[in-house]
């Protein structure tokens, strides 16, 4: 311990910090020492003052002394105050000095410092990932044991993070706070809005790198990237095929369950995937909404536009492999190989006569019919 000449000032001995009495620096060098003589009764914590103490007791009696004027909040620290009261004054004295951004908090600055520094200080132990955060660490380690604290009253769901159930629990109470000034539609999340109104700004943000196609959401450039990349994790567990998309996949099991989750309102037919319902209603409605550009004939699918469209361009993209005849549709194709193949998958039940075309089985019908007449 070193004493200034003329003043009352102790010098501490290890870090050279002056403090203006001597109980002060006895205080301070328990940041050295480590020293923590003040215990909590109630849970044995320690501290090295005891005022920290004094202030850690209302934990655990709840007293909360300092009130907001304002919204009439509760605190239990003088500072936590403070801080509350910007909130109400707008008062941000915390500046950035690389990009000139305010702050209400130091903390908050602190922390937005290492985005310009690239510091990450907190370290996941288990795959050695850095966050610039300690509770970013905290959430992402839930990635690795599965943890799920949060979960839901209604339907008791659990989920990672608060945030994921605050936004989900508008699933029960059908808020949607957030409306498109376009057309009125209203969304459960800020985020879904963002991405929404894309769809009137025609705004698309995200590149593919190979091809320089734009894309209104990243998760779609994601998906569209394995397309150069050829990259399929999702597989089917009955047949071992793999799919770019979950969604993909999803629809391909149906084919193995047999699962036709989607039904027809009209006539009560059930189809496996949604758009093939969406097709299927035209034939209710009546509605055609592809037209041809050439002689304005309407479709209801958009395949049978581009077939016709061959009409009037004479495109034939479907070529025989045998003898090089092209076609303007598969299905022309598949009939014609038989010709080269021989197959006859067509077989008459009266006479078991075999036949490559439906439709020459259809009149060949006729001469049993006609005969029992």
């Amino acid at each position: 311990m070193k004493k200034r000449k003329g003043d009352k000032s102790y010098q501490c001995s290890e870090c050279l910090k002056w403090s203006t009495t001597k109980q002060n620096l006895v205080t301070h060098m328990r940041v050295h020492t480590g020293d923590k003589p003040y215990q909590c009764s109630e849970c044995l914590k320690r501290f090295n003052q005891r005022g920290s103490l004094v202030t850690h007791m209302k934990v655990h009696t709840g007293d909360k002394p300092f009130h907001c004027s304002e919204c009439l909040k509760c605190f239990t620290l003088k500072h936590h105050l403070v801080t509350h009261m910007r909130v109400h004054t707008g008062d941000k004295p915390f500046q950035c000095s690389e990009c000139l951004k305010y702050f209400t908090e130091k903390f908050t600055l602190v922390t937005h410092m290492r985005v310009h520094t690239g510091v990450k200080p907190f370290q996941c132990s288990e795959c050695l990932k850095h966050f610039t955060e300690k509770c970013s660490l905290v959430r992402h380690m839930r990635v690795h044991t599965g943890d799920k604290p949060f979960q839901c009253s209604e339907c008791l769901k659990c989920f990672t993070e608060k945030g994921t159930l605050v936004t989900h629990m508008k699933v029960h109470t059908g808020v949607k706070p957030f409306q498109c000034s376009e057309c009125l539609k209203h969304f459960t999340e800020k985020g879904s809005l963002v991405r929404h109104m894309r769809v009137h700004t025609g705004d698309k943000p995200f590149q593919c790198s190979e091809c320089l196609k734009y894309f209104t959401e990243k998760f779609t450039l994601v998906t569209h990237m394995r397309v150069h990349t050829g990259d399929k994790p999702f597989q089917c567990s009955e047949c071992l095929k793999h799919f770019t998309e979950k969604g993909s996949l999803v629809r391909h099991m149906r084919v193995h369950t047999g699962d036709k989750p989607f039904q027809c309102s009209e006539c009560l037919k059930c189809f496996s995937q949604k758009a093939y319902l969406v097709t299927h209603m035209r034939v209710h409605t009546g509605d055609k909404p592809f037209q041809c550009s050439e002689c304005l004939k309407y479709f209801s699918e958009k395949g049978s536009l581009v077939r016709h469209m061959r009409v009037h361009t004479g495109d034939k993209p479907f070529q025989c492999s045998e003898c090089l005849k092209c076609f303007s549709r598969k299905a022309y194709l598949v009939r014609h190989m038989r010709v080269h193949t021989g197959d006859k998958p067509y077989q008459c039940s009266e006479c078991l006569k075999c036949f490559s075309e439906k439709v020459n089985l259809v009149t060949h019908i006729r001469v049993h019919t006609r005969d029992k007449t």
